[in-house]
């Protein structure tokens, strides 16, 4: 192994994972759907990745991985037109992303009978739940930054509370579909209301420590 490689296994230092949740193509714009200047957190998110790969802290992103028929798109009842097809284009991280090599990537929506908003209905490449690797890595601190706060974002932190993680809200690195004005907003006072935190860049240093 390397010197700059972590053991991907390896607890965490600091107890603390990044979740990046769902910075794919189709949700950037110009893709299939697109959250509104949802491509402005890359560079923030590549900022936090810096930060707590350096306190040496985890990194994981969940993707969406949709099959071409799956009762989340339109064509079979759902409410979204296709996205984040399996194998597409539109399905893969944000070329200016930049993942570490031992981030741990977490599929989800990729059952036809599963809509896969929340991280945690994922699994890795193991095959494990986003769960059983966050307590095998002794993490029990998430920040969560990434798309669509009123969607994704939103399930995942409210699982995570649920599932006793202290959870960080990364404000300056989320953006919003607000399909139905006020959206964001309510979504933001769900995970708050459930006992999410805020932070930025500039506070986030304080949650490494």
């Amino acid at each position: 192994m390397g010197p700059n490689l972590r053991d991907p296994r390896r607890t965490s230092v600091t107890g603390t994972a990044l979740l990046i949740i769902d910075l794919q193509n189709d949700f950037c714009p110009g893709g299939l759907l697109p959250v509104p200047q949802g491509d402005s957190v890359v560079p923030v998110i590549n900022r936090y990745i810096e930060q707590v790969s350096a306190a040496g802290g985890a990194v994981y992103a969940s993707r969406d991985w949709h099959p071409l028929n799956t009762k989340h798109f339109r064509a079979a009842g759902g409410p979204w037109p296709p996205h984040c097809v399996q194998g597409t284009g539109g399905a893969a991280f944000h070329p200016r992303l930049e993942l570490p090599v031992d981030a741990i990537i977490i599929t989800k929506g990729d059952n036809p009978r599963d809509d896969g908003y929340s991280a945690f209905d994922g699994t890795d490449a193991d095959g494990r739940s986003l769960m059983a690797s966050l307590r095998a890595r002794g993490i029990t601190r998430l920040l969560v930054g990434g798309l669509a706060t009123d969607y994704c974002v939103r399930a995942s932190a409210l699982d995570a509370r649920k599932h006793g993680f202290d959870t960080v809200l990364l404000l300056d690195a989320m953006r919003g579909i607000e399909l139905k004005e006020g959206d964001v907003a309510r979504a933001l006072d769900a995970m708050l209301r459930a006992g999410a935190r805020t932070a930025t860049l500039e506070s986030v240093p304080l949650e490494l420590q």
